[in-house]
Formats: C-alpha cells, sequence, structure tokens
C-alpha cells in the first residue's frame, strides 16, 4: 500500500484549516487520523459534526463504545486514542482492559452497554437479541439505543479510515489483550 500522508495545516484547505485551529484550540494538536480526512474537502468536517452531535449517552458511555468497537475492529489507532481519553474520562488501566473485553466487573450498566456495542460490531448490528433485552433492562431505552447506533457507526469510519491509511499513531499506544 502507498504511504498516506498526513496533511499539514498549510496542505490543506483554508475550511479545514479552520477546522485544524479549532481542534488545536481544543485538543492542543490535531490528531493524525482527523489530519487524513482534511485530503477531502468536506470529510473533516462531516466527520466532526457527526461525533460531536447530540446524543444521550454520558461521556464514559461513548468511551465504551470507541473502546469495544476499536477493539472488535483491532484498531491500534483508536485503541490508543481512546485509552488516553478514557483515563481522562476517570477510567483506571484496568477498568479500560475490562472495557476492551467486554467484560466489565465494576458497572453492571456499562458492561450491558459493553456487551451490546461488541455483538453489534461483531455481527454487523445483527446483536443477539438477549443483548438488546439486557440493555433495556439496565436501565438504556429505544433512543438510548440509537444513540448507540450512531456512536458505533461513528467509531466504524475513524477504524476503517486508520485501516485504510494506517497513520502514525500519535498517541501512547494502547497495550494488547
Amino acid at each position: 500500500m502507498k504511504t498516506f500522508p498526513v496533511p499539514t495545516r498549510e496542505e490543506v484547505s483554508p475550511a479545514n484549516q479552520v477546522l485544524f485551529d479549532n481542534l488545536t484550540k481544543m485538543a492542543g494538536h490535531v490528531p493524525n487520523l482527523f489530519a487524513v480526512f482534511a485530503h477531502s474537502e468536506n470529510a473533516l468536517g462531516n466527520y466532526l459534526t457527526l461525533g460531536s452531535g447530540k446524543t444521550s449517552l454520558r461521556a464514559k458511555e461513548r468511551e465504551v463504545v470507541n473502546l469495544v468497537v476499536s477493539q472488535v475492529n483491532k484498531c491500534q489507532y483508536c485503541l490508543s486514542a481512546h485509552t488516553a481519553i478514557g483515563k481522562m474520562q476517570g477510567f483506571t488501566d484496568e477498568q479500560v482492559l475490562e472495557v476492551r473485553r467486554a467484560e466489565i466487573k465494576f458497572d453492571a450498566k456499562l458492561d450491558a452497554l459493553a456487551k451490546l456495542v461488541k455483538g453489534i460490531a461483531e455481527n454487523q448490528g445483527h446483536a443477539d437479541p438477549q443483548l438488546v433485552d439486557n440493555f433495556y433492562a439496565a436501565g438504556y431505552n429505544k433512543g438510548s439505543l440509537m444513540d448507540v447506533v450512531i456512536a458505533v457507526g461513528d467509531k466504524i469510519i475513524s477504524n476503517y479510515v486508520f485501516a485504510l491509511t494506517d497513520v502514525p499513531i500519535d498517541f501512547p499506544i494502547a497495550p494488547e489483550l
């Protein structure tokens, strides 16, 4: 596969330069994976809009989705980024590993979420009905399920971009399971 370059601010369109500036203000830098979206005039803005949309999921729940989907898809970039973000959200190193395995001992509600997300990601959306029932029994509702599907789709997009570009990982590398 041809090396996929990570564009600098000067190499992207003026509209993407504004997005680079906003990302730098928010995160301190433009993550390499986000930068490669800027090869397209629209992809970075569209992706950021999807990821910043309103959701019923709390920040920790979003990280459960991000980590589980990235584990299923073996996306080392996203596992590394979301391990760091998960720690910022209050997960310990061991809790991050439990989340990635979808075997959460420290929180039953998050465990039901993780197991459902794993079922969705592994089976192209055809999760076992018992996983959906357990998700509802844990306190989630039909609206939550729709928000989970959007979050899974969001993470699949970034997982696939990494798989196709193999950009350098600019986060501490997540440990293997």
